[in-house]
This record gives C-alpha cells, sequence and structure tokens, in this order.
C-alpha cells in the first residue's frame, strides 16, 4: 500500500522521536529500515517535496505486465477464491492463453489486499516410496476413511488413486470396512480403467484387516494377477498419496454436515471432479491428475513454454517503444 506524504512526514516524526529506538519502532510499525532512511534523507534534504512520489517511466523494467492482465489476474481471484496464486497462474496460461509467473501473480494479489494465510494445514510429504512409479497403472494405492452421518452413523469411503498420476480411478462409500468392500472397488476400479492387459496394477494399502485376509489376496491373485504390497506398520508415509488426498478432500467435505449418504455422496462427487480435473497439482508440474492420467501433460507442458516465450518476446517489444518514445520526448524538449 502507497502511503501518502503526510503519512511519510508522520513516520519519521514518531521515529525520530521514538524512546525506544529506531530499529525496534521500524519493526513495531512493520517500514523497511532501508525506505525510512530514503525517506528520512529526502525529507532532510528537500523538505515535504522529497516525501512526493518519483515518476519512474524512465526506470520501467522491460518485462513489466500490462495492466489490463493485472486486472484480469485480481478478476480471476475473485472469481475463483479458492484458488492459489500458484493455480491461477496456471489456470490462466491454460484457459487464458496469458503467461503470468506464479510469483508474478502472488505480489499482484498480495498488493490487492487479496492473499490471506491458508486456511487449512496439509499433511507434509514423507519419505517418498523407493521405488518410484513411471507410468499409469503401474501401482494403485487404496484406503478406507470415514465419516459420520448424521442419524445414520459412520460410514466408509474406499477410494482407489493412481500413484502416477494421482488420478482417482474409483471411489464408493460402504457401510462396512470389509475384505468384499474392498473386491468391489478394485473390480470397478478395473472396468472404469478399461485394464484389458494380462498385467494389472500393483496394489498398495496399509496393513488394515480388510487388506491383509487371505481371502483378497486369493482373490487379487486369482481374478486379476494383482500383486498386493503393503507398507510398513506404523509408516502412513508409505502410502502418503493417498494420506494427503484423504486430508485434502476432508478439509472441504467435512466442513459441512450430512444428513443422508445420498447428500455426502453428492460432495464427494464435486470434490473429486475438481480434484481429478481442474486442481493443478505441485507435484505434477502443475498439471492436474487428469491431464497425467490421460496423456495430454507433455502437450500443455510444450504450450506453455510456447506462450511463455511469445509474453517474454510482446513485453520487450512494449519496452523497447516505450524507451524510444521517452527517447524522443526528451530530444523534443532539448531541442526547444
Amino acid at each position: 500500500m502507497r502511503l501518502t506524504i503526510s503519512e511519510k512526514q508522520e513516520i519519521i516524526h514518531m521515529v525520530v522521536r521514538s524512546e525506544i529506538g529506531v530499529n525496534r519502532t521500524l519493526r513495531e510499525i512493520g517500514i523497511n529500515k532501508s525506505t525510512f532512511y530514503n525517506w528520512y534523507h529526502a525529507y532532510s534534504e528537500n523538505g515535504i517535496e522529497g516525501l512526493l512520489p518519483t515518476k519512474r517511466v524512465s526506470n520501467r523494467q522491460w518485462n513489466c505486465i500490462p495492466q489490463e492482465q493485472k486486472n484480469l489476474v485480481v478478476k480471476l481471484a475473485l472469481d475463483y477464491p479458492d484458488l492459489s496464486s500458484r493455480e491461477l497462474a496456471y489456470k490462466m496460461t491454460d484457459e487464458q492463453q496469458i503467461f503470468i509467473s506464479e510469483s508474478s501473480v502472488y505480489r499482484i494479489l498480495k498488493s490487492r489486499g487479496l492473499i490471506t494465510a491458508p486456511a487449512h494445514i496439509f499433511l507434509s510429504a514423507g519419505n517418498e516410496f523407493t521405488d518410484k512409479t513411471g507410468f499409469v497403472h503401474q501401482m494403485w494405492q487404496t484406503d478406507f476413511t470415514y465419516f459420520k452421518i448424521l442419524g445414520w452413523g459412520w460410514y466408509y469411503l474406499s477410494t482407489v488413486l493412481d500413484d502416477y498420476s494421482r488420478y482417482i480411478v474409483h471411489w464408493e462409500l460402504c457401510s462396512n470396512m470389509k475384505a468384499d468392500d474392498v473386491k468391489r472397488t478394485v473390480d470397478t476400479a478395473i472396468q472404469k480403467a478399461k485394464l484389458i492387459t494380462k498385467q494389472k496394477p500393483k496394489l498398495l494399502s496399509d496393513n488394515g484387516s480388510c487388506y491383509i485376509a487371505s481371502e483378497l489376496k486369493s482373490y487379487l491373485k486369482d481374478n486379476y494377477q494383482m500383486q498386493q504390497v503393503h507398507g510398513r506398520p506404523n509408516h502412513p508415509q508409505t502410502q502418503g498419496k493417498i494420506e494427503r488426498y484423504h486430508r485434502t478432500m476432508k478439509n472441504v467435505v467435512k466442513l459441512n454436515n450430512y444428513f443422508a449418504p445420498e447428500e455426502l455422496e453428492a460432495a464427494l462427487q464435486k470434490f473429486v471432479n475438481r480434484y481429478n480435473n481442474e486442481r493443478y497439482h505441485e507435484s505434477l508440474n502443475n498439471l492436474t491428475p487428469a491431464d497425467v492420467y490421460f496423456g495430454r501433460g507433455e502437450m500443455i507442458l510444450k504450450e506453455r513454454q510456447k506462450l511463455k516465450k511469445i509474453a517474454i518476446i510482446n513485453r520487450r517489444i512494449e519496452y523497447q517503444k516505450l524507451k524510444l518514445t521517452t527517447n524522443q520526448k526528451k530530444h523534443l524538449s532539448l531541442n526547444y
């Protein structure tokens, strides 16, 4: 926020007269020391006129973002208040064909007072899985989490997440957490994924009783030749991707109360759709899980690089035009 001349003058007088020292006073009022001394020296040499804002047309940076693009950033932030500055930057690139870096979006929003502290604390990343997956359907993660529906009791959400793309292949709300529920979830996930190859994904899970049951192991082996992998006991980081998904999902879905399973399912459907198709994931090069899952990620990344180059070239051209115009005005003023 830009301060007025009188506000700067008042700050200078307050700091000079302060009994607790310059540094401590500046810290308490949130003014940078170098900024204060620039004001102080200008005020000492030129009086109140020294505090006038300086004209910086000639000092404009070559990569200055046009005002109409800044306004568009603010509009998008107001239209999509749930998106972070990082997500807004890539949404603008992909949908508006305008490249602005995420740091620039952050600065624009901060200058307009639109940056707030995060509403939720997410599960921090644990140790990475020893053998990273290299393609879609190489390994799936699965887990249960629970919800309480008022008047109905506890319901359990069974989810299958693709490890490579983080795409939610299938989810369903169950009344129990038994091996039969896991079988049904995996069956539907394989049907949705249209996996016709003999080699099916590995299935990574924790050591819950439903996952280590011998009947599940036999079922997966006999029907799909699917290998099970279990995380180390008391070490949820092994299933870190689905654990983080659950935390992120619950931070949104559990904000409301639900009075019937259908209400909860509708909320889950809405969240999963946004998570899969709209939410830019930082660990996926700011692509959505669907972009990676359906193999369009490389094309999007190439398009972003192209738009970035175009934006840089256009900003250089505008800067050169401004610089040329400024020099011409100076030349004319000297001649007269």
